[in-house]
C-alpha cells in the first residue's frame, strides 16, 4: 500500500479489529456477546468479544489499543472472517509502539504489532460517509476477501403507467414492493444477511437497517420475516381482479368466499409458525451427518447385555480404593481393549486417496448433548492410559459438556465414538457414524428384566449394545466380534485380566 494511504489512516487514529481466521477451515461465527461498550478505553490483547464458531466458543483480544468508537455487530449476528467487529481510536500517536507490546495473545491475520497496509475508504450510503475497510487489505492469511455491497446512487424508479405488471411484479415479496422514488437504500455489508433475506423472499436492502450506520443486520431480516408473515399471500391476491381466481378465470360468490377463507386460514396459520435459521454448530452437525447417511453402507448389529456383574464390580472398586468409577468409564476402559484386539474398528476412511487408514492411536470420542447441541468431544491417548487415568479424563469431559466449552483441539481427532444414550432413558439406537470414523457403539439404559442363570429364570440388570459400522472398511466378521468382546466384557469384568 502506497505511503499516503498510510499517512491517512494515522491522520483518523481509528482502527477496525476484523474477525480472524478461527482456524480449521471455519469462516464465519456468531456473535455471543461483547465484553465491552462503546466509550470504553482498552489495552492491547484485551478480551473484547465472545465468539461461537462450528467448533467452540472462544474470546478474542483486540490487537490495538485506545477507545471504542463503534461495535460492527451484534450479540446474536452471524459474522465473517474478515468482516470488522469494532473500530478503536488510538489513545495516542505512538499506538503502533503499544501495539508492539503484545502479551503474545496472537490472533491470525495479526502479529504482535500492527500491519502496515490497512486502509479505509468512504462510501456514501443514502447521503451519510461511513468508513468501510478495503476488502484487499484487511483479510487474514486463508479466509476469503469479503466483497463490498456496492449500493446504486440514483433510487430506485417506480413502473409508469404505460408498463403492464408482469406474473413476477405480482408476486411481490417481503420487502421488494414497487417502491417509490426516493424510498429508503440500505445498506447491507453481510453476504450472509443477503443470503438470508433472499431464502425468505426477502430484499435486503429495502429494510429499515439497525446495524452502525444504517446497516442492516441479521436480526433486521428475522424481525422483517416475522411480522410479514403471510404478506406474500395478501399481495399476490390483491393484484387478482375481484371475481376471478389468479388463472383470470370467473368466479362464483361461494367460490370466491372459499378462496377468501383459504387465504385467511393460511395467513393464520403461518402466524403461528416458527422459523429458526440453521445456523453455527446445528449447521455443522446437519451436514455432517447428512454426509454420513449419503456417503457410508452402513450395518447396525446389537446384543443384550447382562450388567449385573459390572455394577457389582464397581462397588467393589469403589469399596476398595475409595474413590468413584463411573460405568462410563469402565466400558469405556473395555473398548480401549477391544480396539486393541481388533485394530480395523479403530480407522477411518480416506476417500481421496481410496485407503482405509488404520490409526495407531486410540482417540476416544464421547458424543455428548451439550446447551450448543450435539458435540463430540475427544480423550486422547486413550489407548494409554491406565483406568484410573481414563476415568479422570472421561469425567473431565463430561463435566465439560455441561456448559460446551470445548477448545477446537478437544473436538477433534477422533478414531472412534463411545455414544452413551441411555441417559436418556432409551434401549436402543441405529446411530449415525461420526466421520470419518469406520464405526460407533452405543449404550441403552440398565434396566430390571427377566434372564435365565444356570437354567433358572431371574432377574437382572440388562442393557442393549448397539454397534454400527461402515463395510467400506470391514465385513461382518470383526464387528461382531468386537461387539462380543464388549459384552463378554460387561457381564464378566474379570476375563479382561488376561488383556490387560
Amino acid at each position: 500500500m502506497s505511503a499516503d494511504l498510510n499517512t491517512g489512516m494515522r491522520g483518523t487514529g481509528t482502527r477496525e479489529f476484523i474477525l480472524p481466521d478461527l482456524g480449521e477451515g471455519l469462516t464465519e461465527a456468531e456473535l455471543i456477546s461483547w465484553k465491552v461498550e462503546i466509550g470504553d478505553e482498552v489495552h492491547v490483547d484485551q478480551m473484547v468479544v465472545e465468539v461461537e464458531s462450528a467448533k467452540s466458543v472462544v474470546e478474542l483480544p483486540c490487537p490495538y489499543a485506545g477507545r471504542i468508537v463503534s461495535l460492527h455487530a451484534a450479540a446474536g449476528d452471524t459474522v465473517s472472517a474478515g468482516q470488522a467487529l469494532l473500530s478503536v481510536a488510538e489513545a495516542s500517536a505512538s499506538a503502533d509502539d503499544s501495539a508492539g507490546e503484545s502479551s503474545g495473545a496472537n490472533l491470525i491475520g495479526y502479529g504482535t504489532s500492527e500491519p502496515k497496509t490497512r486502509s479505509t475508504k468512504k462510501r456514501s450510503f443514502g447521503g451519510k460517509h461511513t468508513a468501510v475497510p478495503d476488502a484487499t487489505s484487511i483479510v487474514p492469511p486463508g479466509a476469503a476477501p469479503a466483497v463490498p455491497t456496492v449500493i446504486p446512487d440514483a433510487p430506485v424508479q417506480p413502473p409508469t403507467e404505460a408498463q403492464t405488471p408482469t406474473e413476477d411484479s405480482s408476486k411481490t415479496a417481503i420487502g421488494e414492493s414497487a417502491t417509490a422514488a426516493g424510498e429508503q437504500v440500505s445498506p447491507v455489508s453481510s453476504p450472509l444477511v443477503r443470503k438470508l433475506a433472499k431464502d425468505h423472499g426477502i430484499n435486503a436492502k429495502h429494510l429499515p437497517g439497525t446495524g452502525p450506520g444504517g446497516v442492516v443486520t441479521r436480526a433486521d431480516v428475522l424481525a422483517a420475516v416475522e411480522s410479514g408473515a403471510g404478506m406474500s399471500v395478501e399481495s399476490e391476491c390483491a393484484h387478482v381482479p375481484a371475481g376471478t381466481s389468479p388463472a383470470g378465470e370467473p368466479q362464483s360468490i361461494t367460490e370466491r368466499s372459499a378462496t377468501s377463507a383459504g387465504a385467511s386460514s393460511r395467513v393464520g396459520r403461518a402466524d403461528r409458525d416458527t422459523r429458526t435459521p440453521i445456523t453455527g454448530l446445528r449447521k455443522i452437525v446437519s451436514e455432517r451427518l447428512t454426509k454420513s447417511r449419503q456417503e457410508i453402507p452402513e450395518a447396525t448389529i446389537w446384543l443384550d447385555v447382562d450388567a449385573t456383574e459390572l455394577l457389582g464390580t464397581k462397588r467393589a472398586l469403589e469399596a476398595r480404593t475409595g474413590e468413584r468409577y463411573s460405568l462410563l468409564s469402565l466400558v469405556a476402559r473395555f473398548v480401549v481393549a477391544g480396539l486393541k484386539k481388533y485394530p480395523i474398528i479403530n480407522s477411518s476412511i480416506d476417500t481421496t486417496a481410496g485407503e482405509i487408514v488404520t490409526h495407531g492411536d486410540i482417540n476416544l470420542g464421547l458424543a455428548a448433548q451439550t446447551p450448543r447441541g450435539l458435540m463430540v468431544p475427544v480423550v486422547h491417548g486413550a489407548g494409554e492410559m491406565s483406568l484410573r487415568q481414563l476415568r479422570d479424563s472421561v469425567s473431565e469431559t463430561v463435566g465439560k459438556a455441561a456448559s460446551g466449552r470445548f477448545d477446537p483441539s478437544e473436538l477433534s481427532g477422533g478414531t472412534f465414538t463411545l455414544n452413551n444414550y441411555g441417559v436418556f432413558g432409551v434401549d436402543g439406537s441405529a446411530p449415525i457414524i461420526n466421520l470419518p470414523e469406520v464405526a460407533m457403539l452405543g449404550l441403552g439404559r440398565i434396566k430390571d428384566r427377566p434372564w435365565v442363570v444356570d437354567g433358572e429364570l431371574t432377574v437382572r440388570k440388562v442393557m442393549y449394545l448397539s454397534f454400527v459400522f461402515d463395510h467400506r472398511a470391514c465385513d461382518g466378521q470383526e464387528p461382531s466380534e468386537f461387539l462380543t468382546f464388549v459384552a463378554d466384557c460387561i457381564e464378566n469384568p474379570i476375563s479382561l485380566l488376561p488383556e490387560l
